[in-house]
């Protein structure tokens, strides 16, 4: 199971009514987090989840409301006696503008370690996660995330018989173990069946429309995108700002087959983002309004 929850939803600056636009992931007692502007935090805590357990932050850049909240988050953390160190990911120059940002957060009594992005497109192993990172086109250097829990076949009992595998390799084989014994070797695959569908979840914001979306969000589970515009006018400054209307993000969804989409990341003066999401859902269907707080428990297929 992927538990998700968008923290919040709004672009620029937090409101009374909206959060910045950040999601969290827990997976397997693993954390998660993209984004964290100003606030974050506080809509952790209305969702009743701590920041304590994270156990990576992701930027998708490093504009004001996609960073500013993050001393804040540590010196939380810090105050809940997090000792385990925190990953941090983002885009190159992430650790010269955390320990600029660190200067009001100064002693922590965790270690902090980053990993900068360099590539158009690079993948990470979380540990269980496959974090895959991929540029996308914004004013600055900006990236957007799929997140990828893959899934093994099934254990086949007959095949590991009729080739006669001791038992005792068994549980280590379906672990993924290689195993070498009496001058045997043993593979995963010689027990297990096909993979089976796993869980995926691709976040993107603050870009135009590209490729690059429609390759990493390709039959993703859930698909979180900007929608900086509901408004049908606002085509030409969207493009002026290098952000996304509604319409444009539900052209990516249906040209990347995926199962069902989010918006977020909305200009402050869209108050009712729903207003619109008539049309939107003429584009693709599964389409919905992200709100703070929103949540998906994602469940593997049988």
């Amino acid at each position: 199971m992927l538990d998700v929850c968008l923290l919040g939803t709004g672009g620029m600056m937090p409101l009374p009514y909206r959060w910045l636009t950040s999601l969290m992931v827990r997976y397997n007692g693993k954390s998660i987090l993209i984004d964290c502007g100003e606030g974050t935090q506080i809509a952790m805590k209305e969702k009743g989840w701590s920041p304590k357990p994270i156990d990576v932050i992701c930027f998708t850049h490093f504009h004001a409301d996609h960073i500013s909240g993050l001393p804040g988050m540590f010196l939380t953390m810090g105050n809940a006696e997090r000792t385990e160190p925190l990953l941090l990911i983002g885009p190159k120059g992430l650790e010269r503008v955390v320990t600029a940002l660190r200067t009001i957060a100064p002693e922590l009594p965790f270690e902090i370690k980053f990993m900068e992005l360099s590539d158009t497109q690079q993948s990470i192993d979380l540990g269980g996660i496959k974090l895959n990172a991929f540029k996308v086109n914004h004013n600055i250097t900006c990236y957007g995330y799929s997140l990828e829990v893959e899934r093994v076949g099934m254990f086949d009992l007959e095949r590991a018989k009729e080739q006669e595998i001791p038992q005792k390799y068994w549980s280590r084989l379906q672990k993924g173990e290689v195993i070498e014994a009496e001058g045997i070797t043993y593979t995963p695959d010689m027990v297990l069946g096909a993979p089976r569908k796993g869980l995926k979840v691709t976040y993107t914001t603050d870009t135009r429309p590209c490729e690059s979306i429609v390759e990493n969000a390709k039959d993703s589970d859930l698909f979180i995108c900007e929608g900086m515009y509901g408004e049908e006018d606002k085509v030409k400054k969207a493009k002026e700002y290098k952000h996304m209307t509604f319409y444009e993000a539900a052209e990516l969804a249906k040209r990347s087959n995926v199962a069902e989409m989010w918006l977020t990341h909305y200009s402050p003066s869209l108050v009712r983002p729903e207003d619109y999401m008539k049309k939107v859902r003429k584009i693709f269907p599964n389409s919905h309004a992200g709100k703070d707080g929103k949540s998906v428990e994602l469940m593997f297929q049988d």
